[in-house]
C-alpha cells in the first residue's frame, strides 16, 4: 500500500505551524456534499485536521535547538491519505529503525517458523571409546545459544556432550574444528565506530555464535596496593581470550578502569586503577572470534562430561576449507562421506528471534538474521548478499526503496540512510501482507514494562507499537498507532543532529500520544468518512451511483478530475489496497484524468 504525500518544506517554528496546516488542508480532495449539514461536518473535519497538524509542528519545535533536523510522516493505512508530512523525502540516519527493514524482509523470505540449525559431527571413526579424528562444530547463524533462550548459556553444548557420551566416547584424538564457513569470513560492518570494538552491543556476527558473542569480565583488586587487579572470565571458555592488564590496585582514591580494544581481533586492554578493598567490577566485552569462543566453551562442556579433546581448536571460515558447506541455502552437506552427524540442535522459531531484534533492539540478532537471509536467498552468507536479498524481497512486497541505503542489518552504522516516506511505505506494505500482524507483534508496545515503557498512562498506552532508534545525536521512532477514531496509522519520526537524544524522545512521546488521540472531527461530530458514506445511501441502504461510478465500463473506471483512490475505493465498495493490488504502481498523486483503473 502506498500513500499520497504532500511535498512541502516547512520550518519547525510555531509561527510556521498555522501556515503549513492551512496549505495542507487546501491541497486535500474534500468530498462533495449535497447538504448544508454535510458541508458543516466536512468543515469541522478540515478544521480538526488543521489544528492537528499545527499541534504536531508545535510539538516538534519543543526541542528548541538550532542544529536539529526532523522528518515526520503520518498516514492513515485504512484510508490511504497523508495526515502530516514534514521533510518526509529527506534522507536521515535511522539508527535502529533500520531493523524494521531487516525483520520485515526476514518474515517475507524465511517465514515466522524458520529455525536455525547447529550441528556436532565426527570427522573420523569411533572405536573403543575414542573418536579417531576431529570433532566438528558447525553453525548456521543461530543467535539464541545463550541464557536468553536457555536455562544456561552452555545448555546446548552440554546436550551435545551427552550425545557423545551416550556413544561411549571419552576421548577425541584429533582437535575441535569450529566450522563457521556457512557465512564465511565476517568483517566489520561499514560505518561502525572504532569505539564500538569492545562493547557487547556491537558484537561481531558469525555462523557460530555463543552467549551473544560476548564474555563477562570480572575485575577484582590485587592482593595489595601496587599489584595488578585480578581478572576472571565468565563463561570460563573465555580463558583463552587475549588480555593485556596494565591497571593497578591503589590504596586510596576512586576506581577508574578503562576497557578497550585497538582492533576487533586485538587483545582486550584494561588500564586505570581499582581501589583496594573495593567491590568487584563487571564488564561485558565483545569477543574477537565468535567461532573460537563457541568451540572453547564446547570444549569446557565436554570436559565437564569427562570427554577429553587432545588436539587444539581450528577455525574454518571459508567454504573451500570445509567438508560441509555447499551452495545449499538451508543446511550444510550433512550427508558428506567424510563426516558422521552426532547431534543437532534447532533454534526457536524465527518470530521469537525477531521479537528480540525489535523489542530489545538487539544488534547481533539483526546482523545474524540479515546474513542468514543472504545465505538462504543467494547461497552467500555475507552482509552484502543479505542487504541485496532484503531489498529484493521488500521491493517484491511493494515497498518503495529509492530512499534506502543499508550498510548493516542493525542500524549501528552512521552511514545508513532512509527517508521517513520509505519507512512508512514499508509499514504500509507489511500491513497488507499475511505476515503483517506478526510483524506488528514484534514491535514494542507503548506503556508496556516489557516493551516500550515510554508513554505509560497516555492515550498511546496499549495502542502504539513502534521501533525505537538511538545512536549519537540520532533518535527515531516508527511504527503503528490505533487512533481514537479507530483508524490504523503508520508513522515515522526521525531526528538527526539532536544535542540530547533524551529530549528528542520526549518529543517523540508527545507526538505518539497525540497521534493516538487523533480524530478527524471534534468529539461528537460525524467523521468525514461517515458523512461521505451517508450521502451515497438511499432509503434501502443500497449505494446510489455517484460521479465516480458514472465512469465505470467493463470492470474499469475512467479517472476524473479531483478523484482520489480513497474516494474511488469507497464508491465501489472495495479498499484502497484492493485497487493497488490490481493496478500495480498506481499512486494517488499520479492519477491522470482520462486514464483507466482496473476494478477488483
Amino acid at each position: 500500500m502506498r500513500v499520497r504525500r504532500i511535498r512541502m518544506a516547512v520550518s519547525t517554528s510555531i509561527a510556521a505551524a498555522a501556515i503549513y496546516a492551512g496549505a495542507a488542508a487546501a491541497s486535500a480532495h474534500p468530498l462533495e456534499a449535497e447538504s448544508g449539514s454535510d458541508s458543516t461536518q466536512i468543515a469541522a473535519s478540515e478544521a480538526a485536521l488543521r489544528n492537528f497538524r499545527a499541534e504536531l509542528l508545535a510539538i516538534v519545535a519543543r526541542g528548541g535547538w538550532s542544529t536539529d533536523r526532523w522528518g515526520v510522516l503520518v498516514v492513515s493505512l485504512d484510508r490511504g491519505d497523508t495526515l502530516f508530512a514534514l521533510n518526509e523525502y529527506e534522507s536521515f540516519v535511522p539508527a535502529s529503525n533500520l531493523k524494521l527493514f531487516t525483520t520485515a524482509a526476514a518474515l517475507q523470505s524465511l517465514g515466522p517458523d524458520f529455525r536455525f540449525g547447529t550441528y556436532l559431527l565426527a570427522d573420523g571413526p569411533i572405536r573403543d571409546g575414542r573418536l579417531d579424528g576431529d570433532l566438528v562444530l558447525y553453525g548456521t547463524g543461530d543467535p539464541t545459544l545463550s541464557e536468553r533462550f536457555h536455562d544456561s548459556a552452555n545448555e546446548v553444548w552440554l546436550s551435545f556432550a551427552d550425545s557423545l557420551a551416550r556413544r561411549g566416547v571419552t576421548e577425541v584424538t584429533g582437535g575441535l574444528v569450529a566450522d563457521a564457513s556457512y557465512f564465511g569470513p565476517v568483517g566489520l560492518s561499514l560505518g561502525w565506530q572504532d569505539s564500538y570494538r569492545s562493547d557487547a552491543y556491537a558484537a561481531l556476527p558469525g555462523a557460530l555464535s555463543f552467549n551473544d558473542n560476548a564474555v563477562s569480565l570480572r575485575i577484582l583488586p590485587g592482593e595489595a596496593a601496587g599489584h595488578r587487579p585480578r581478572m576472571e572470565f565468565f563463561p570460563a571458555g573465555g580463558r583463552g581470550i587475549a588480555l593485556v592488564n596494565t591497571a593497578r590496585t591503589v590504596a586510596g582514591g576512586r576506581t577508574r578502569l578503562v576497557i578497550r580494544r585497538a582492533a576487533y581481533d586485538g587483545p582486550i586492554m584494561v588500564s586505570g586503577q581499582i581501589a583496594a578493598g573495593s567491590r568487584d567490577v563487571w564488564r561485558q566485552v565483545a569477543v574477537a572470534s565468535p567461532a573460537r569462543y563457541s568451540a572453547a566453551t564446547l570444549r569446557d562442556a565436554l570436559a565437564e562430561r569427562g570427554i577429553r579433546v587432545l588436539g587444539g581448536i581450528q577455525v574454518v571460515d571459508k567454504a573451500d576449507a570445509s567438508p560441509l558447506t555447499g551452495r545449499a541455502g538451508r543446511a550444510p552437506g550433512l550427508d558428506s562421506q567424510r563426516t558422521t552427524l552426532l547431534a543437532a540442535h534447532r533454534s526457536p522459531p524465527l518470530l521469537e528471534v525477531l521479537n528480540v531484534v525489535n523489542q530489545r533492539s538487539h544488534n547481533l540478532y539483526a546482523e545474524q538474521v540479515l546474513r542468514t537471509l543472504g545465505r538462504v536467498e543467494t547461497g552467500v552468507g555475507t552482509l552484502e548478499a543479505g542487504t541485496r536479498a532484503a531489498v529484493a524481497r521488500l521491493a517484491d512486497a511493494g515497498v518503495e526503496l529509492s530512499g534506502l541505503r543499508m550498510r548493516d542489518g542493525s542500524g549501528l552504522s552512521a552511514d545508513n540512510r532512509v527517508e521517513p516516506a520509505t519507512i512508512v511505505s514499508l509499514l504500509a506494505a507489511m500491513a497488507g501482507t499475511p505476515s503483517g500482524q506478526a510483524f506488528l507483534g514484534t514491535l514494542p508496545e507503548a506503556g508496556n514494562t516489557r516493551g516500550l515503557r515510554r508513554m505509560a498512562k497516555t492515550s498511546a498506552q496499549g495502542r502504539l507499537w513502534a521501533k525505537t532508534g538511538t545512536i549519537e545525536r540520532v533518535s527515531a521512532l516508527s511504527g503503528y498507532v490505533r487512533a481514537a477514531n479507530g483508524e490504523l496509522l503508520g508513522f515515522s519520526i526521525m531526528a538527526n543532529g539532536v544535542p540530547s537524544t533524551w529530549t528528542a524522545k520526549r518529543v517523540e512521546d508527545a507526538l505518539g500520544a497525540r497521534l493516538a488521540s487523533f480524530r478527524r472531527a471534534p468529539a461528537g461530530e460525524t467523521l468525514l468518512a461517515d458523512a461521505g458514506a451517508a450521502a451515497g445511501q438511499n432509503g434501502a441502504g443500497v449505494s446510489e451511483p455517484t460521479g465516480a461510478t458514472a465512469g465505470v465500463s467493463d470492470g474499469a473506471y475512467t479517472i476524473r478530475k479531483g478523484d482520489t483512490l480513497e474516494g474511488i475505493a469507497r464508491s465501489h465498495g472495495v479498499t484502497v489496497s484492493d485497487l493497488r493490488r490490481v493496478n500495480p504502481g498506481v499512486r494517488d498523486r499520479r492519477l491522470m484524468p482520462g486514464e483507466e483503473l482496473s476494478l477488483p
